[in-house]
């Protein structure tokens, strides 16, 4: 069994000021496999915004050069540690290792990133005035449990394409993903402070951070209730907030969609990572005439998926994260059950043959109606509602009847009919006909799923300030022009 005992300061690895630590559950066998100090404290925060923001003094008059190079340097350390973060997110995670999109990923958006920077202008005019984009200063990082790399790579990387220095709060839950990121900084060789990783809990270390004066931005990712905290700690100070929150996704399939590949590729999407994706289509809106004939298809392709050891490569659905998220989308289940909708298939309980472990029989509902708990609640699980609509109008206000606004899915055989309604919802990111997304585009939710922006151009400015200059005119006239 390790011992992680320190996390990761001004490009040296300290021993946090709390006595705090966490015992890290392997979810599938459900035994201890590692211990994580997790006491950090203000302290340690004010450590590490003190080093960030000596750091940022010098790191903002850093070239675009100069941070290319540190980008390529990352994602030279970051892709030597590949098989490291691949068992790392079996352990704590419980992810597959046939899963690789959870690490692959982080090595094409820090390339967008990078290739980004080197186009990207921080200085254009308007008229004869210049207006500058210069990095907002330091950042505090504060990512999920369910995506421990992803998220802070494409948080932190932005944030340094930027110029800005940063401190990595990563989830207690999943602690040693951020940890190994710390040691791909610090192979990486960054300038001491540019890089922090706090390891504590959320209700001290986050807090912490979102209230603190020297924090010039909060970039957090996770729940709707936490977010709300986070936004009301920073308001103190007046700093932006950042916010990627929940979702309650629907994907709705018109009359003239291909049913079998809608539900096919609804259930992947909705059961990728045991569904503990704030973008997973747990919503299915099929027409009242069609409900029975997309049911089959459903239950074939839940079918297909191989429960058992992350570790084994034929393994397709590992467990979920911890018994608090068992036992939470255990109740999940059991409320479509008690509010009256009909079991298609799994239901409570651990799969058939598993006496231990985490793992959560993949769940299909029908007869979903909008007044249900799992209809409206994001659930973090393998469940999905499948609800029927009687005409389109019908389907777009279930659709956009929820507080959430963050992803949604249009299944149509008219692509014209399909564009117009997708063009009605009310969400962040839209995908027609299973449409992969493109890492370019920016990533965010309307309504309570969020404030801002990440990835792409959109991402990389919400780490800047704009400043506008006057009287330079000659200086304004070699600069592009502002287009808005």
């Amino acid at each position: 069994m390790k011992n992680y005992t320190e996390h990761y300061i001004n490009g040296k690895w300290l021993a946090p000021s709390g006595p705090g630590k966490r015992e890290m559950v392997n979810p599938a066998t459900e035994e201890v496999f590692a211990i994580v100090a997790n006491g950090a404290n203000a302290t340690d925060v004010n450590l590490a915004v003190l080093a960030a923001r000596r750091a940022f003094e010098e790191f903002l008059k850093t070239s675009v050069q100069e941070r290319v190079a540190m980008i390529d340097r990352i994602i030279s350390a970051y892709e030597a540690r590949v098989d490291d973060f691949i068992d790392v997110l079996a352990n704590e995670l419980g992810s597959p290792i046939s899963a690789v999109a959870q690490v692959s990923g982080p090595i094409g958006h820090m390339k967008v990133a990078r290739d980004l920077l080197q186009s990207y202008r921080f200085e254009t005019r308007m008229g004869d005035s210049i207006v500058r984009r210069e990095p907002i200063g330091v950042c505090a990082l504060i990512s999920p449990w369910n995506w421990p790399i992803q998220t802070p790579v494409i948080k932190f990387i932005y944030a340094l394409a930027a110029g800005c220095t940063s401190i990595l709060k990563g989830s207690d839950a999943s602690p040693l993903s951020g940890l190994l990121l710390a040691e791909v900084m610090d192979k990486a060789d960054l300038p001491p402070g540019i890089f922090n990783l706090l390891l504590g809990r959320g209700r001290v270390v986050g807090e912490a951070l979102s209230a603190h004066p020297d924090v010039d931005l909060v970039s957090f990712t996770g729940s709707t209730v936490a977010g709300v905290k986070v936004g009301e700690a920073a308001a103190g100070t007046v700093k932006r907030v950042s916010l990627e929150l929940g979702g309650k996704s629907a994907n709705i399939v018109l009359q003239d969609a291909d049913l079998e590949a809608a539900a096919r590729w609804n259930i992947q999407r909705c059961f990728f990572n045991v569904g503990q994706s704030c973008h997973a289509p747990s919503r299915m809106l099929v027409h009242e005439s069609q409900v029975e004939s997309v049911l089959p298809f459903l239950v074939d392709e839940v079918s297909k998926f191989r429960l058992g050891d992350p570790h084994d490569p034929r393994t397709t659905m590992g467990p979920v994260i911890n018994q608090a998220q068992y036992e939470t989308v255990q109740r999940y289940i059991q409320s479509g059950i008690d509010e009256g909708a009909k079991l298609v298939c799994g239901g409570t309980g651990r799969p058939d043959g598993y006496e231990r472990g985490l793992f959560v029989r993949p769940t299909v509902f029908s007869g979903v109606t909008e007044a249900m708990t799992i209809a409206t609640e994001e659930i973090f699980g393998p469940v999905l509602a499948v609800m029927p609509y009687s005409t389109e109008s019908e389907a777009l206000k279930i659709a956009n009847d929820s507080i959430y606004g963050l992803g949604g899915y249009v299944f149509a055989g008219d692509r014209k009919r399909g564009y117009e309604f997708a063009s009605g919802l009310r969400a962040g990111r839209i995908c027609f006909n299973g449409a992969a997304t493109n890492s370019l585009t920016p990533m965010g939710g309307y309504k309570q799923s969020g404030i801002g922006r990440s990835m792409g151009v959109f991402g990389l400015e919400e780490y800047l300030e704009i400043k506008s200059v006057y009287g330079f005119a000659e200086e304004a006239a070699a600069l592009p022009e502002l287009v808005r």
